[in-house]
């Protein structure tokens, strides 16, 4: 979202917050002007104020699995980073699989994430009773049901089935829903925002960067994916590329950097200005990642792994895209790095295991920490669109219609050059299927989707066997050991841990 708006969404967080917090009082009656839990929102200003804390609720450090990138670093596409001692037990545990119900993040995931549905429930729950006109208040509540969905599918492909919360007022005990009801209520939410929220084109001004149309039905189609349904994947990806809202960035770098913000490939991203601190409307996503040393970016957490590096194609721009090596320079900053950290580390055997390098995709142009913590993450890119409807196609059996838009995240990924990354002419089911898969690793590489793409195809074991994972524990993360305790005996905990 772009500036002016992110004012407003901070604004709108602490009236929602208040809103929760009133205690009972000496006096009968709450003094004049107090904001409480009833008289917040009632008029259409308030509904816009609780509808743009849904946007604040996913720019919250801890929104990002806890605050650090564990997706990515329990793939293998990255490993731990930072120097070697930072955060050795809590997000080195992460590496291995050496994950417990008390680790590090999982509490403060969980909590973000519910305190993101509590702020949708007000606007889904409130706003119905507001004055105002009708097509403005379907589509806040298009809004917060489109935000609702979203946090839900954290929810389920990291803890499988959850208690859902629907209402402002949940009982005190809840217990687990299933997978199935979760997903239930995570389609009905997308579908009504489907249909309730505006094209791309039709937000104007401050509003660009709000969820779309077209954001819902990609949300949809990667839903869809996990779930195997690719008949419905299918139906949304192509609602989405049918709809000419969208296209690719001529340059790969700008599909995540700062010259494609809310541009032509962003489906949907999470606004932020370059300024420490998230209330003041920043975004630590990138500065947690960001160059450790010298440039002072950041703390330098998930690096790309070897076998990362070693997996492109020869000549693939998108190395150089994704990668950050010393000594590269970037927008005239020569990338020194951290003096605590070897260059290149090594095993007992003298493999190179490990490279000194940085995601490229948070890069932000700029030589100090402020600067970085206005970049805008992006959840959803055209170009996995593409892919996905690529795969849905190649499963429903029309390999040449797969082949059309898997070659479009090729095309533009050679930015002109031929003589690299030449078209896919595969038309057999398996293998097209790996091929693809492997294009959604280079395309995607970083940005937190090669984990749960491992998990959905049923290639975790292989790929992750070899880094601790085990079939049957770690396609879901342990409950965290506070939610249990505190739920005595509500919240079973998941197999194996």
């Amino acid at each position: 979202m772009v500036t002016g708006m992110t004012k407003y969404i901070i604004l709108a967080t602490a009236l929602v917050s208040l809103s929760f917090s009133g205690c009972k009082k000496f006096l009968e009656k709450d003094p004049q002007g107090l904001l409480t839990q009833q008289v917040f929102p009632t008029t259409p200003s308030d509904a816009l104020l609780a509808t743009n804390a849904c946007y604040e609720a996913v720019r919250e450090w801890a929104y990002n699995s806890g605050g650090y990138p564990i997706l990515d670093i329990m793939s293998d596409d990255a490993r731990k980073g930072s120097n070697p001692g930072d955060q050795s037990n809590n997000v080195g545990a992460y590496d291995y699989f050496a994950i417990n119900t008390t680790q590090d993040g999982l509490d403060r995931w969980w909590s973000a994430l519910y305190v993101g549905v509590k702020y949708t429930n007000v606007v889904i729950e409130k706003v119905p009773a507001i004055t105002m006109d009708n097509s403005l208040k379907n589509r806040y509540l298009a809004e917060a049901r489109f935000h609702r969905g979203l946090i839900y599918f954290d929810f389920v492909r990291a803890w499988g089935g959850v208690p859902l919360v629907t209402t402002t007022t949940p009982a005190m005990k809840l217990t687990r829903s299933s997978a199935d009801e979760v997903y239930s209520l995570i389609i009905s939410d997308l579908q009504f925002a489907a249909e309730n929220l505006p094209l791309r084109s039709e937000y104007q001004g401050a509003d660009r960067g709000r969820a779309t149309k077209g954001a819902a039905q990609s949300l949809l189609a990667r839903i869809y994916l996990f779930r195997h349904d690719f008949v419905n994947a299918e139906k949304y990806a192509m609602e989405v590329i049918n709809s000419m809202q969208y296209g690719l960035e001529p340059v790969f770098t700008n599909a995540n950097g700062i010259a494609g913000q809310n541009g032509i490939e962003s489906v949907y991203e999470i606004g932020a200005v370059q300024v420490e601190g998230t209330e003041n409307g920043g975004n630590q996503y990138a500065n947690t990642q960001g160059v450790r040393g010298n440039p002072n970016r950041g703390w330098g957490f998930n690096r790309p792994s070897i076998d990362l590096r070693n997996s492109f194609e020869t000549g693939d721009p998108r190395y150089r895209g994704t990668v950050i090596n010393l000594g590269d320079t970037i927008d005239n900053v020569v990338i020194v790095g951290d003096v605590g950290t070897p260059d290149v580390t090594k095993d007992a055997q003298g493999n190179i295991i490990e490279i000194e390098c940085y995601n490229r995709k948070v890069w932000i142009p700029g030589s100090d920490v402020p600067t970085q913590w206005g970049h805008h993450r992006r959840l959803i890119r055209y170009a996995d669109v593409l892919l996905m409807a690529s795969e849905a196609l190649n499963e429903n059996n029309k390999p040449a219609e797969a082949l059309t838009y898997l070659n479009m995240v090729r095309a533009r990924a050679r930015q002109g050059n031929n003589a690299i990354l030449p078209d896919i002419t595969v038309t057999g089911q398996a293998a097209l299927r790996d091929i693809i898969f492997n294009e959604r690793r280079h395309e995607l590489a970083m940005e937190g989707w090669r984990f749960w793409d491992l998990v959905r195809t049923g290639r975790a074991a292989q790929v992750l066997g070899p880094l601790g994972f085990i079939p049957g524990k770690h396609e879901l993360l342990p409950i965290p050991q506070s939610e249990v305790d505190i739920s005595k005996g509500y919240l079973a905990q998941n197999p194996n841990y």
